[in-house]
């Protein structure tokens, strides 16, 4: 057996990919701990911590409960059965979130107070307060609220995803105890509800701004609801569901309707988490894991709030001293000023970088498009656009001015379902050509390409990235953006939007590795040859930073290259199944992660190839997913200023962070990097923001 297949048959060598996310969204929780941070960033942070728990409970979780049902026995890689990585869930978990609850009690809480943002408890409130927040119950929160209670002659009420509640003891006049819900309405109402001063005045401002959980407000005025009856006690949870639902798109003769009728399904998904306040009394956290179906395992106990993922709504105060500073992301120069995006392509390819970099060129280049009348057609990928798009606005009014417009919107975008479908029904409306996806496969490239009728003959101009055609994303992800006329990648871009709207199948591309075709052995093949380069002149070198690291194929092969004495370099924002530094196996191999102000996003594949560096960015992780079951593409850096840009200036700052940057071990766990004694403190984020622009490359 050669040594690949030993490697690929020793689970020792691989790390859980579901414990090693959760390592990833403890960095995020440590950003709420970081005192560096401003004060509504920490809370910030902690709700983002919270919402990628839901996620992770609704994908992941959820995922592993229907194989532990079904009797699914194959393990991963790591040889952890699917019970196993359940209970190694529950146990990593359980710290993480009293970690939580003690940043928000004994942290954010009293630092948050002193800065003027004060969270009330009902019974700490004045009576002015008090008495304002019972005219808001009475006429505005009351008569939407449903009591439902649950007895022989009441079912036990449906509760939907995530949706936060009441459960409710009362008694009645023979001293019988009842079990009631209330759903708490936060689709109708904010879950911070504004009051107002002690003494019952109001501020025009934020400078001092008093809170109350709604959840709260109802909970004191339960009497209201329940009229005769003594109020005994009433404690918030919360239900995720699986949300994971698969479409089966050869059995659907309509995708659209199909996408909407399991979005539908998604709220009524199969129990995989409650969580109740810590303090819940034992026999109602019973009754609910009796009446959903799920073991005690299942259920979590909280501190308070329940439901973290609301705190973002305090980034909506206008407090500018405790958020992060604003900065205007930097236009190359040769787009500034409403500048003919085309004439500076055709002379340079543009290189941007978001969130430094403004995303208003790529906005430009379609809107340019749309009006340009030797412009012919336009046609785009869209994954994840949000919502009010400029991107889409744009194609609307490509349609208006007679232009040909062809869209693949990914209706599969998990999540986005909603945004996609109406996105797509728009541009169906105005006439242009909707593709709804690839059966089998989902489209996660990010190409867009516009025809060009020019003196010369017609020219391909093209837009290709590693993020979304996003524009609220692309203030917080850090993603490249590519402007290019190169003929030969507008010939791939061209064959492969043939093959997601037509029926074409392309085996070879000329610039372009495209999965599921070509890029899983562009990559490999590449990683071979700097192993023989190694081998023969020992200057092999690799570095690649993405987003997760999961595909045993290409693990195996780095561990190989690492024998082989190349220099490894990872950067992984998220999951990493490799163990770096094990002796004999992957002692040359370095990772990092860099979690901060801004979500790394973007991926760079980097290869010293003897010299004749090549640089790759796309939209691909090295996962099997990405590989296997999803249409991507990576695309080379061909223009030596701009490669210069990423191998000299770029790639040194991500890889010399010490602020900002994590260091895995051989076990998994992950050593916060600090400059040493006399050393200049590097965080590559800041410095990526007072450096903008650095990397555009000659005439930017």
């Amino acid at each position: 057996m050669d040594t690949s297949q030993l490697l690929a048959d020793n689970p020792s060598l691989y790390i859980n990919r579901e414990l090693s996310w959760i390592r990833f969204n403890r960095h995020v929780l440590d950003e709420a701990f970081d005192e560096r941070h401003p004060l509504l960033e920490r809370a910030k942070f902690l709700s983002i911590f919270s919402n990628n728990l839901d996620e992770f409970f609704m994908i992941r979780v959820a995922g592993l409960q229907r194989q532990l049902s079904k009797g699914v026995l194959k393990a991963p890689p790591d040889g952890m059965t699917p019970a196993q990585q359940l209970d190694a869930i529950r146990a990593q978990l359980l710290p993480e979130l009293q970690a939580q609850d003690d940043c928000w009690h004994k942290e954010l809480l009293p630092r948050l107070a002193e800065a003027g943002i004060v969270l009330h408890t009902y019974r700490d409130m004045s009576g002015p307060q008090k008495e304002a927040m019972h005219r808001f119950f009475r006429t505005e929160v009351f008569p939407v609220l449903t009591p439902l209670a649950f007895d022989s002659s009441h079912p036990f009420p449906f509760i939907s995803n995530l949706s936060l509640s009441l459960a409710i003891i009362v008694r009645d006049h023979h001293g019988k105890e009842l079990f009631a819900r209330v759903k708490v309405p936060t689709n109708l109402f904010p879950r911070l509800v504004r009051v107002p001063e002690p003494d019952g005045s109001t501020r025009s401002d934020d400078s001092v701004v008093h809170l109350v959980y709604l959840e709260e407000i109802i909970a004191a005025h339960l009497d209201m609801l329940f009229p005769g009856l003594e109020t005994v006690a009433s404690f918030p949870f919360r239900v995720t569901r699986d949300a994971d639902l698969e479409i089966e798109v050869d059995e659907a003769s309509d995708l659209l309707t199909t996408v909407e009728e399991v979005m539908e399904q998604r709220a009524r998904g199969r129990t995989v988490r409650i969580e109740v306040e810590c303090s819940m009394h034992d026999g109602i956290c019973h009754m609910l894991e009796s009446k959903m179906g799920v073991p005690e395992s299942m259920l979590y106990r909280v501190g308070h709030p329940v439901g973290m993922a609301d705190l973002m709504q305090l980034m909506s105060l206008d407090r500018p001293e405790l958020k992060d500073a604003p900065f205007l992301p930097s236009v190359p120069a040769k787009l500034a000023d409403d500048r003919n995006i085309f004439d500076a392509v055709r002379r340079h390819d543009i290189l941007l970088y978001q969130p430094y970099d403004s995303f208003t060129p790529v906005v430009n280049f379609i809107r340019q498009a749309a009006n340009d009348p030797e412009v012919l057609a336009i046609k785009i990928t869209l994954y994840r656009v949000g919502s009010n798009s400029p991107i889409v606005n744009a194609l609307l009014e490509a349609r208006e001015n007679g232009k040909t417009v062809a869209a693949l919107i990914e209706l599969k975008a998990r999540f986005d379902e909603e945004n996609n479908i109406g996105w797509a029904r728009a541009l169906e409306r105005a006439g242009a050509h909707v593709v709804y996806g690839v059966v089998g496969l989902k489209v996660h490239a990010k190409l867009c390409m516009v025809v060009r009728r020019e003196k010369d003959g017609i020219r391909r101009y093209m837009h290709l990235g590693t993020g979304n055609y996003n524009a609220t994303t692309s203030r917080i992800y850090t993603d490249f953006g590519f402007l290019t006329c190169d003929r030969e990648i507008g010939e791939d871009v061209a064959n492969l939007f043939n093959f997601l709207t037509g029926y074409a199948r392309i085996d070879r591309y000329n610039r372009l590795l495209v999965a599921p075709v070509t890029l899983r052995t562009g990559i490999l093949e590449r990683i071979d040859r700097e192993i023989a380069r190694q081998q023969q002149h020992g200057d092999g070198h690799l570095i690649f930073k993405m987003n997760a690291l999961v595909d045993p194929a290409c693990i195996t092969a780095l561990y190989a290259a690492s024998q082989a004495g190349v220099k490894v370099e990872l950067q992984v924002r998220g999951i990493c199944c490799l163990r770096p530094g094990i002796p004999g196996t992957s002692e040359n191999i370095r990772v990092t992660a860099i979690v901060g102000r801004f979500l790394e996003h973007a991926r760079i594949y980097y290869f010293r190839n003897g010299g004749d560096e090549e640089v790759w960015l796309g939209s691909a992780d090295l996962m099997p997913r990405n590989l296997d079951r999803r249409v991507e593409v990576i695309f080379p850096v061909l223009d030596p200023s701009l490669k210069k840009a990423i191998t000299g200036t770029i790639l040194p700052v991500q890889l010399g962070d010490n602020v900002k940057s994590r260091i895995m071990q051989p076990d998994g766990t992950y050593a916060r990097l600090a400059p040493a004694p006399g050393e200049e403190a590097r965080n590559a984020q800041s410095w990526l923001v007072e450096h903008r622009g650095t990397w555009h490359g000659r005439n930017s």
